[in-house]
């Protein structure tokens, strides 16, 4: 039967693995655990007991701090080209049993949730099979890592599964860029674009035909019921309002300032709605955008890498000196006497020393 969820308080959860690969990786190096886990609210247990579901934020919060204590900005994208495909679990085993990789992929769409609440996966009809991963009940720009894990364990999965080295036509990515762009092109074997609108990997038609070389269709018809009844046990966690609001405002932000009235529109709802929902949480759009920005600004800046015109236009402003003026109003220091600054404060509070 399956497992309750230990998470009643109906905030998304994952089963873990990401973070538990995360740990492995830090303890590797000689890094105690105990730090990591404090800052994203687990404990030791948790991280030991396979079959325990974290809580999809604090997976996501655990992975960065352990990605920057170990200086590796990469770790998510590193670790999905290493790990055994089947820690992915029943997802791995209902999509391996399939006929053909577009009935797989169509499985991950349907019982995606039971990896990972906060990641729901949606195959857009068209000419190419366009597989898209959008987030729920988590703010999207609060993770980098996850988001890369999940695009190139796709990749690999869909490899696997057809026995052919895919070559997918394009993967869109919409956080900023990393460093060492060549190495996502050679894995994927073809241009990565980030701070793209969203997170998507697209592969050529001719790919849905293609035969999965592990059907079983006995064993299909078993897994397709177990995944069922397991959807069938669990409340999709959509989480807060402004959350959903964050997650529209993300890819908007690179592209122009994004507007209350555009946000309602992709939210189906009115402006009216979207200001009322806002403030039953005790926010405003203004408010949240505000905060957003200087969130992401603090984690753009930590990116030597970045220019501080760069930071601006991923942020939305068409000047660095607008940017460079908001940023003196939120912390009293311009970008760049910030940036040298031994110390930067990151999201969780905690600070880093500046590489």
């Amino acid at each position: 039967m399956p497992r309750s969820d230990p998470h009643p308080s109906g905030l998304p959860t994952a089963t873990g693995a990401l973070a538990r690969l995360a740990a492995q990786e830090a303890s590797a190096a000689g890094l105690g655990l105990g730090p990591f886990l404090k800052t994203a609210g687990l404990t030791a247990a948790q991280i030991d007991d396979d079959d325990e579901r974290l809580g999809a934020k604090a997976q996501i919060v655990f992975v960065e701090a352990v990605a920057r204590a170990l200086g590796r900005d990469r770790l998510g994208f590193e670790l999905a080209q290493e790990f055994d495909l089947r820690l992915m679990g029943l997802l791995y085993y209902v999509a391996a049993s399939s006929e053909t990789l577009v009935e797989a992929v169509q499985r991950i769409e349907r019982f995606s949730v039971v990896g990972n609440e906060a990641v729901v996966v949606r195959c857009r009809n068209g000419a190419d099979l366009e597989i898209r991963l959008n987030y729920s009940g988590v703010a999207r720009h609060s993770d980098r890592h996850q988001v890369e894990f999940f695009l190139a364990a796709l990749v690999r999965l869909c490899r696997s599964l057809v026995g052919v080295p895919l070559v997918p036509l394009r993967v869109t990515i919409s956080h900023a860029p990393s460093e060492r762009l060549a190495e996502y092109n050679r894995f994927f074997g073809c241009r990565t674009e980030f701070a793209a609108p969203y997170d998507a990997v697209v592969l050529r038609d001719e790919c849905r035909r293609l035969p999965v070389v592990s059907a079983d269709p006995h064993l299909s018809e078993i897994l397709v019921r177990f995944c069922e009844e397991t959807l069938a046990s669990r409340k999709q966690a959509r989480g807060s309002f402004r959350v959903r609001v964050e997650n529209v405002i993300a890819p908007l932000l690179p592209h122009g300032k994004p507007q209350a009235g555009v946000v309602a529109r992709k939210l189906n709802v009115s402006p009216r709605t979207l200001a009322r929902r806002l403030a039953d949480e005790d926010l405003s759009f203004a408010s949240v955008l505000e905060e957003m920005r200087r969130e992401l600004a603090l984690r753009y800046l930590q990116d030597a890498k970045l220019s501080i015109s760069q930071v601006a236009w991923l942020l939305g402003f068409q000047e660095a000196g607008a940017f460079t003026h908001t940023f003196r109003r939120w912390t009293g220091q311009t970008p760049s006497e910030i940036r040298r600054s031994e110390l930067l404060p990151d999201r969780t509070g905690v600070s880093h020393t500046l590489a």
